[in-house]
């Protein structure tokens, strides 16, 4: 089995639905905590499902239980909600959500999803390394699913294992020694 990833980035809708049908893909899961974009309204939740379903792909939205924005002060690292101008991807306590009943279970219903027809997750990142997709739902299932291969499909429709993304937002537990 495989899952892939997006992020919509700027893109025109064309262009994302190119990367999508050049893949194969026939059911995008949405992981937006809010499926909407205020620069770009082609990718709000309505508009988007519209456009895939044009073009033969089932549209998901999973964004409550797989967003990137929990609601709950204790999946953040200060154990306190933030800001809307905080910089999520380095506030969420990843590890803390994927030990979370919820996020687990709607994790199975991806697979599951997955299981029925080539699917891809998608937020707003172009850059895995910079998304939560990569960071939770990839981390994950490479983790725990290791039979799923997880790869993520750039803008220029570069097409990568989620593996090579080494990248991390979590601070290394222990400082290394300063020398001089």
């Amino acid at each position: 089995m495989k899952i892939l990833t997006i992020g919509h980035s700027a893109h025109s809708i064309s262009k994302f639905v190119n990367l999508l049908n050049d893949q194969g893909v026939m059911i995008l899961v949405d992981v937006r905590t809010a499926p909407y974009s205020r620069f770009h309204p082609q990718y709000d939740k309505e508009s988007l499902e519209q456009t895939l379903a044009n073009e033969g792909i089932q549209y998901v939205y999973a964004g409550k239980y797989l967003g990137g924005r929990p609601s709950d002060p204790s999946c953040y690292k200060s154990r306190t909600l933030p800001t809307d101008e905080a910089d999520f991807l380095h506030e969420v306590d990843y590890r803390e959500i994927m030990k979370r009943g919820w996020f687990i279970q709607a994790i199975d219903q991806l697979i599951e999803i997955a299981d029925q027809d080539l699917t891809a997750i998608m937020c707003s990142e172009e850059d895995p390394a910079e998304c939560h997709r990569h960071h939770l739902i990839a981390k994950y299932l490479l983790d725990n699913h290791p039979e799923i291969a997880v790869r993520h499909i750039r803008g220029d429709g570069t097409v990568y294992g989620a593996r090579s993304v080494m990248k991390s937002v979590d601070k290394p537990d222990v400082e290394e020694p300063k020398l001089f």
